[in-house]
């Protein structure tokens, strides 16, 4: 009853942004007039919403041009300086509270709902006016993903943990080198736990990155002094806390994808395990791509 209330209180203002996938812009029109509800629609699977002087209401539908793959998740990551707002999911002209305007989300808190309904997923910002009754300086923002199924939302801490932690079979495993976000060769450098995220960090160093969809992983230049004279990679990685990953000797394979600037963990093997079982593929032609082994 609420969303059918402040939906036919309030008029829509629909705006285009230049970018389609992100969207920058004031508040200032809806504090002209306070039926006002500002509209976007955005057409990428992911990008970030920026609203400065928020006003009363922001409406942003997301509609990405998509071909076949579909999207059945949809997560948002609110901003730091995100405050004195909630966050409502609209379906079917009801609003659904996701965040509610309790102040500042905890740090790297990330928001998801299912998005495989008939229409297309709108959220639907209500803003709260400043203590002088005025809409305040200040800005509400969050990046937004849209994910192929609940397992990815899952593995980033969200709706419950996925039953187990087993590692990759083989077929698995020739699939993640040709298809995730990011494929590494390196070493564990340290392990750091939070129970509270139900999450682990795991520091990685890299002697090669072989690819990445963003620049998660940093090269680092060697010393003038050091005797090392091939630059390395370093990064984080996150996983599940019920993984139990503990730093160890030896060189891996790392492969995961990419939430909001973050890496997880996909397939592991050891990189001498991994070698074995694509010469193996390769030589029954049964590789999905061709990996690069020098």
């Amino acid at each position: 009853m609420l969303a059918g209330v402040i939906i036919l209180m309030f008029m829509l203002l629909r705006i285009c942004a230049a970018d389609l996938c992100n969207w920058s812009g004031s508040g200032f029109a809806a504090d002209v007039d306070s039926r006002i509800v500002l509209q976007v629609r955005l057409r990428c699977t992911e990008g970030s919403v920026r609203w400065v002087y928020p006003g009363q209401a922001l409406r942003v539908v997301l509609e990405p041009n998509l071909s076949s793959a579909r999207r059945t998740t949809a997560c948002i990551k609110p901003s730091p300086s995100f405050r004195g707002a909630s966050v409502f999911i609209e379906r079917s002209g009801e609003l659904e509270l996701l965040v509610p305007d309790a102040g500042r989300p905890e740090r790297q808190q990330v928001f998801c709902f299912r998005a495989d309904g008939p229409r297309r997923p709108a959220i639907y910002l209500q803003s709260s006016p400043g203590v002088d009754g005025a809409w305040s300086r200040r800005t509400i923002g969050f990046r937004y993903e849209l994910l192929g199924n609940r397992s990815a939302a899952d593995n980033l801490g969200l709706g419950g943990l996925q039953d187990s932690c087993q590692p990759c079979n083989d077929s698995e495993l020739l699939m993640a080198v040709c298809s995730s976000d990011f494929v590494l060769r390196g070493s564990i450098k340290s392990v750091t736990h939070d129970s509270e995220r139900q999450t682990s960090l795991v520091e990685v160093s890299a002697a090669r990155v072989y690819r990445q969809r963003s620049g998660v992983f940093e090269q680092e230049l060697p010393d003038s002094g050091s005797s090392a004279s091939v630059p390395t990679w370093r990064g984080h990685i996150h996983t599940r806390l019920q993984c139990h990953v503990k730093p160890g000797d030896g060189e891996f394979l790392f492969t995961g994808s990419e939430h909001f600037g973050e890496a997880w963990l996909g397939c592991a093997p050891r990189f001498k395990d991994f070698l074995s079982v694509y010469q193996t593929a390769w030589a029954a032609r049964q590789n999905s791509c061709d990996f690069p082994l020098n």
